[in-house]
């Protein structure tokens, strides 16, 4: 079947002319090191020296190290997410689905192009991720191998585009790219979220436990949606991909895809680990109301006060956010 005068017609990408992404692409090197600049700038002398203590007091000053780590570091990337989705969404509706192209200005008049702004987010969501591999204390064996993954792939993609080594697909190669990177700030922004809320009301555990499904909830319906529409655009432009990008991408596109199910899987896990709490706590205060014996009630009272404490201990999975 010839998938390619089926489907090539149906979206703008395949009769756009492959063209540089950015005059900005061969900066890619001074763009990512100003971003970890940046990080390193607003985590040691922002977070780190007046502001989380200000916000959250005891609750992190309470905390261990590898927990501090991992509280300022979801901030970061929370925050981070937001602004690239904020800064990216009109280039990357227009480039992908629209009929923009690399070169379109962002602003009518303006020297600054959609794929300037795109070139730009993209080193930010990587270099977020370089700094959460040096920064976080402990990782999981997902959650690393997602990072290194999205690190090359993204600067791979932005390689093969300049002139001297600039290969045919190239072009929508780093719009695939694209939009692994749209689902997974969408889908992965509520974790993060959800991980902060945890660390600050620890014994709200009905609340956590709504919060924990809602991030299990996104992280599952954006693999389902971010699968859709990857494999759309991979059909839709057979014809356009080399061999090697048609044994490679749906082997890339598997393994995120394994990383953000492997979170949603977490999420689930920690819903249900609060609910048990909740369970356990409602049986023990039954109890207590059923006895007239004193005692009998406050030693049932500590076993509430132990598991709420258990509950505040838990140690969070990392997730690949």
């Amino acid at each position: 079947m010839n998938l390619s005068s089926r489907h090539v017609h149906e979206i703008a990408l395949g009769s756009k002319k492959l063209g540089p992404i950015s005059v900005l692409a061969p900066f890619s090197a001074l763009i990512i090191s100003i971003t970890l600049v940046i990080f390193f700038l607003i985590r040691y002398y922002v977070l780190e020296g007046f502001l989380i203590r200000r916000i959250y007091g005891s609750i992190y000053t309470d905390m261990t190290e590898l927990n501090r780590r991992g509280f300022i570091n979801h901030h970061i990337a929370g925050v981070t997410k937001l602004i690239i989705l904020i800064v990216a969404a009109y280039p990357f509706v227009s480039v992908t689905f629209g009929s923009g192209r690399f070169q379109t200005p962002f602003v009518k008049g303006s020297p600054v192009t959609l794929g300037d702004m795109l070139v730009v987010v993209a080193q930010m969501l990587i270099g977020m991720y370089i700094f959460e591999l040096i920064y976080r204390a402990k990782l999981s064996p997902v959650a690393v191998l997602h990072h290194m993954g999205t690190i090359l792939i993204g600067q791979s993609a932005i390689a093969i585009s300049l002139r001297s080594l600039r290969e045919q697909d190239a072009y929508i190669e780093f719009i695939l790219c694209t939009v692994w990177g749209a689902f997974d700030i969408i889908s992965e922004f509520f974790p993060h979220v959800a991980i902060i809320l945890y660390r600050v009301f620890p014994d709200r555990h009905r609340f956590l436990s709504r919060v924990f499904l809602l991030s299990c909830f996104t992280t599952a319906t954006g693999t389902l949606c971010e699968t859709i529409v990857t494999m759309w655009l991979f059909g839709s432009l057979w014809s356009q991909w080399r061999l090697a990008f048609k044994v490679v991408t749906p082997l890339l596109h598997i393994a995120f895809s394994a990383a953000q199910v492997h979170g949603s899987i977490v999420f689930w896990r920690m819903h249900r680990r609060q609910q048990r709490y909740l369970q356990e706590k409602g049986d023990v205060e039954a109890s207590c109301a059923n006895k007239d014996d004193g005692k009998h009630c406050d030693h049932q009272s500590e076993e509430i006060t132990t598991c709420e404490s258990v509950g505040s201990t838990f140690p969070i999975a990392h997730t690949p956010v």
